[in-house]
């Protein structure tokens, strides 16, 4: 499994490094801060990323949501070394669903704990530190279609089902990867289980616009008709 490690604190990150190495990790590339991590994400794609959230300038957190804009949901365990209420305020905020892990690291010191949590992450799960659980609200999703999207991916759905290309929705949010959109587009298709239904993208892509518009989940049988979940 492919590793980025974002720490600030050289001595630590060349630790972190070592002993995740040491527990069958490719650590890809270590840096200290969010604006090296976009860039080294951008060269090396990795399979998921360890984040301090107390960084200097942009916080972890903020980080990660830019990397997830481009990369939608990468893998991310977030640890904090003091307990601050600001960044769970930020993670709270960021609309983050899946894909993480959020811990104390004095909960989680050591590299072989750690790497359960990064494994889990890439798995699609989701966890959070038991001392810290009673602190952050733990965000259920509704009925909606929308809300079982992330932010990002949100404003991608609502782009396709206003017709708008690929290109077009690229040029709007800005992407610098060309690859992200279809990254998305493959993200919401597999969440509203159009991967099951359309085996041809463009017959997902239609799909995925009729749910937005109509707001409610909606299966499709072999034949090509429509029913509601």
């Amino acid at each position: 499994m492919k590793l980025g490690i974002i720490e600030d604190n050289l001595r630590l990150r060349e630790g972190l490094g070592r002993g995740l190495a040491a527990e069958g990790f490719q650590v890809l590339f270590q840096c200290g801060s969010g604006e090296e991590a976009f860039q080294y994400c951008l060269q090396y794609a990795p399979d998921a990323l360890l984040m301090d959230v107390q960084l200097e300038g942009e916080n972890g957190i903020q980080c990660a949501v830019q990397i997830r804009t481009e990369w939608p949901r990468m893998p991310v365990v977030f640890y904090s070394i003091q307990d601050d209420s600001r960044y769970f305020q930020d993670f709270l905020d960021s609309g983050i669903l899946s894909h993480f892990a959020y811990v104390r690291k004095s909960n989680y010191l050591l590299p072989e704990m750690i790497a359960p949590l990064i494994k889990d992450a890439i798995s699609g799960r989701s966890f959070i530190d038991p001392e810290i659980e009673d602190r952050v609200i733990e965000i259920r999703s509704g009925n909606a279609p929308l809300e079982f999207l992330e932010p990002n991916e949100r404003k991608v759905a609502e782009m396709l089902a206003r017709g708008m290309s690929n290109e077009q929705i690229a040029r709007k949010m800005g992407f610098k990867d060309k690859r992200t959109i279809s990254r998305i587009n493959g993200q919401i298709y597999s969440i509203w289980g159009l991967n099951d239904s359309a085996a041809d993208e463009k017959v997902a892509r239609t799909r995925a616009a009729i749910i937005v518009r109509e707001n409610k989940f909606l299966q499709w049988d072999s034949e090509g008709h429509c029913y509601e979940e």
